[in-house]
């Protein structure tokens, strides 16, 4: 097995990170993954939750924002050596969380979200956002500090969100995570848009995500449709913008 920097030659792996126990630590191209092997792998895995990771390795999707590898490793070797000792999986994600919870908690990034900042309702602390995508017109499409909405707000928030599924996000707004590959916004911006349209006309999450994963998965095959799809999702979450749906503006801090 390599080690160290060397290279892998075959995907999706690109680079050993370090050993843990008896676990490697593995980089990973994470577009590869969800365009191959299973579109719902986002930060990290292990075999547990995705039986094609080989038993003894770890896969970290590569950072675009790296500062959060500790928090990976730390839930990873958690979860894997309570299931490896007999512990239920979900028994064994909830104390990972919990212990990953702990720790971003001791490195939280200011005194100020510390203070209850992001218990006040309707305030968004101003340090979340990072840049406003003016290119999509039909919805509020912010870059976001994905570290610091794990760290103070929902430890599973990965890749794109919207106020349907996370009720600290503006309800005009879709967030885009910064750790996500540039490359792969527009295909996760798909994903939001379309999920947040079924949510508003009233499905429930999971039959709105399962549809905006189909569609996603047709388009990271067929990647010429993504324009169409995207352009049609706008004008959908347009309506939805101008509409007296009861949105009300949030406050950024």
């Amino acid at each position: 097995m390599s080690t160290g920097s060397e290279m892998m030659p075959n995907k999706p792996y690109i680079k050993q990170l370090e050993s843990v126990g008896d676990c490697a630590v593995w980089e990973v191209d994470g577009e590869y993954i969800r365009n191959n092997l299973n579109r719902e792998f986002t930060n990290f895995g292990h075999h547990y939750r995705f039986p094609f990771i080989p038993t003894l390795e770890f896969w970290i999707d590569k950072e675009y924002a790296p500062d959060e590898l500790k928090y990976f490793i730390e839930n990873l070797y958690t979860s894997w050596s309570l299931i490896r000792g007999g512990i239920s999986y979900s028994e064994a994600m909830k104390r990972a969380e919990t212990n990953e919870k702990r720790e971003r908690l001791k490195d939280a990034f200011s005194e100020r979200v510390r203070g209850g900042v992001c218990d006040i309702v309707g305030v968004v602390p101003k340090e979340v956002y990072i840049k406003k995508l003016d290119e999509y017109k039909g919805a509020d499409v912010w870059v976001v500090d994905g570290k610091i909405v794990r760290d103070i707000y929902f430890l599973n928030f990965t890749e794109g969100g919207h106020h349907f599924v996370y009720d600290f996000i503006p309800q005009k707004e879709v967030w885009l995570d910064n750790d996500l590959k540039p490359q792969e916004r527009d295909f996760v911006l798909l994903h939001e848009l379309h999920e947040r349209y079924l949510m508003f006309t009233g499905l429930t999450y999971e039959s709105a995500h399962r549809s905006s994963s189909i569609i996603e998965h047709k388009c990271r095959k067929e990647p010429d449709l993504l324009g169409k799809c995207l352009e049609e999702e706008l004008e959908k979450n347009r309506l939805i913008n101008g509409s007296n749906s009861g949105f009300v503006v949030v406050k950024q801090a």
